[in-house]
């Protein structure tokens, strides 16, 4: 399954709900199938305003169909759990302090993505949030490749919430005084509410913000209370693509997926120093020798931001070539729609690397014509996150 907010074609009576999804409703949402839940893809506010408003003050959104997992060491030493998970990551989970965060991958032994996710190091255990549509291939690589180790735990008793925007902070510490001093990816746990939660600063729009796990008995009253302030607005999955497409986000299945790898997809900024050619754990993961040959020697397309002129959206799947005519193909586009904040429409895709350079005149085929598109840098919008 593509993991895009676009419905599919699940009969919404075969689909999972989250614990929000009365609350949803309430709220005259109009809801779609996604990654086997059913979502709500916009309110009745629509989604030019629930992107707006997330930009100017801050948008909830429900994510609670994502995966959360823990991974405790059976030894007792977090560090087992972190050099286990170096197997399947290439990332620096042992460097990864108590309290923090950080981007990760699973690679396959061919070098593609099998799916990105965060990782945290609660102190006793390492906490994972995953994709919704590959949450359960997950667990299974996970179990399969840290079974002897560690004990992997799906977490299904638990919701997940994402507040987002520049007034994400002050709404918070309404209950919680101490978010102020978080930074970009700390992670805590405290009590919203009465209830206890694990919070992280961290999110999908390139907005300062937090996402929010929280039991699922408690989801509703903590989403309710939040609801309440005047700055906050429940944001639907369309606002939430345009966000983080403008913030230069990948979505997998659409801009990642198992044929691309981390040097295609400009990710090698999530492989640390650690992890490269002559770190002190270099390699060990799959597909390590074509990334790392990758990461010394380059590749022959990368993912690019892409502008097309005029208002016109180019959507994902569209081609792109070299000349108004269509003849030489040099990529395509993986992601594409308009920009509320930049006020224009934006796209993502893959080039060949000889015309991946920031400046560089394409042409999309869009209905039988050529328009034509430049490559841009990314993100569109200038991220907020708080260092």
């Amino acid at each position: 399954m593509r993991q895009t907010w676009r419905p599919d074609l699940e009969p919404i009576s075969r689909l999972n709900h989250t614990p929000l999804h009365a609350l949803h409703l309430s709220l005259g949402a109009r809801m779609v199938p996604f990654a086997g839940y059913e979502m709500p893809v916009q309110y009745p506010e629509g989604v030019l305003k629930e992107h707006l408003h997330t930009r100017a003050a801050a948008g909830l959104f429900d994510v609670s169909h994502m995966g959360q997992i823990a991974i405790r060491p059976k030894s007792g030493r977090i560090a087992d759990a972190a050099l286990a998970l170096e197997k399947l990551v290439p990332v620096d989970v042992l460097g990864l302090a108590e309290g923090r965060q950080r981007y990760g991958l699973f690679t396959n032994p061919e070098g593609g993505i099998l799916d990105d996710l965060m990782i945290a190091n609660r102190g006793d255990h390492l906490f994972l949030v995953v994709n919704a549509a590959c949450k359960d291939a997950d667990y299974a690589h996970l179990k399969d490749g840290l079974g002897d180790a560690c004990d992997v735990t799906l977490l299904d008793d638990r919701a997940l919430i994402a507040l987002q925007g520049p007034r994400a902070e002050a709404v918070l510490c309404e209950l919680w005084a101490d978010v102020a001093s978080m930074r970009f990816m700390d992670l805590a746990e405290a009590d919203l509410h009465d209830v206890a939660c694990i919070i992280s600063r961290s999110g999908y729009t390139g907005e300062d913000g937090f996402e929010i796990s929280v039991p699922t008995a408690s989801a509703v009253d903590v989403t309710q209370r939040l609801l309440e302030h005047p700055d906050v607005l429940a944001i639907g999955l369309g606002a939430r693509d345009s966000l983080r497409l403008e913030a230069g986000l990948c979505l997998y299945g659409n801009d990642i997926d198992t044929g691309t790898t981390p040097i295609e997809a400009a990710l090698e900024w999530a492989i640390q120093k650690s992890r490269r050619a002559g770190g002190e754990r270099a390699g060990g993961f799959p597909g390590a020798d074509r990334i790392l040959a990758e990461l010394a020697g380059g590749t022959d397309r990368r993912r690019v931001g892409l502008k097309p002129e005029g208002r016109a959206p180019v959507r994902g799947g569209a081609k792109l070539f070299t000349d108004p005519d269509g003849t030489v193909l040099v990529g395509s586009v993986t992601s594409g729609g308009f920009g509320p904040s930049v006020d224009c429409p934006v796209a993502m895709g893959y080039v060949e690397t000889a015309h991946a350079g920031n400046g560089t005149k394409l042409f999309a085929e869009v209905r039988g014509k050529y328009l034509p598109i430049t490559v841009s840098a990314l993100p569109f919008v200038k991220q907020t996150y708080k260092r």
